[in-house]
């Protein structure tokens, strides 16, 4: 434990001396976005673009980490247990792509419908079952949805083969 702790102190000091606008926090087995880290980053969280966070054992991301990393542009958190998202998710204006493949998500986070901004979603390997796709097509930067992996049922899959694409929708399951 105290390694992990260590590793994820050195990673975030390193993000913070060098004014890197990355912070990678992958493979440090968290459960939750540490409290100690965000008063570290408190002065630099407006120039942090890119945050990682997979393949930990985080089951949720707290409203607070996205209202403290408000210019977020990329957001990695595949390869944990997250089961939801907060709301306030959808008030990352700049947000382009999220990553929530290999998760426990059984309902499509909605607020993602909402940031005008994003262009790739990654919700590979969970167990949603149902799509907005209505307020999907109407997202204006969206390019790219990847649903691999999820218990789509064959209506909503003929739906969504059916519909007109304006943007790449990955639903090859390994049947």
């Amino acid at each position: 434990m105290a390694e992990a702790v260590a590793n994820v102190a050195r990673r975030v000091n390193a993000t913070v001396e060098e004014e890197k606008d990355t912070l990678d926090l992958s493979n440090c087995k968290l459960i939750s976005f540490p409290d100690g880290v965000f008063r570290v980053l408190n002065s630099v969280a407006e120039k942090i673009h890119i945050v990682t966070l997979a393949d930990n054992e985080m089951k949720g991301v707290t409203s607070k980490f996205f209202k403290t990393f408000t210019q977020l542009r990329e957001l990695d958190l595949h390869g944990n247990v997250i089961t939801k998202l907060p709301d306030v998710v959808g008030e990352l204006e700049h947000l382009t792509s999220i990553n929530l493949a290999n998760n426990k998500l059984s309902v499509f986070p909605e607020r993602l419908t909402e940031i005008q901004s994003l262009e790739r979603i990654n919700l590979e390997g969970n167990d949603i079952t149902d799509v907005p796709m209505e307020k999907l097509q109407a997202m204006p930067a969206l390019k790219c949805l990847n649903l691999k992996s999820n218990p789509l049922d064959n209506n909503l899959l003929t739906a969504i083969q059916q519909f007109p694409q304006t943007f790449e929708i990955q639903t090859t399951t390994d049947n």
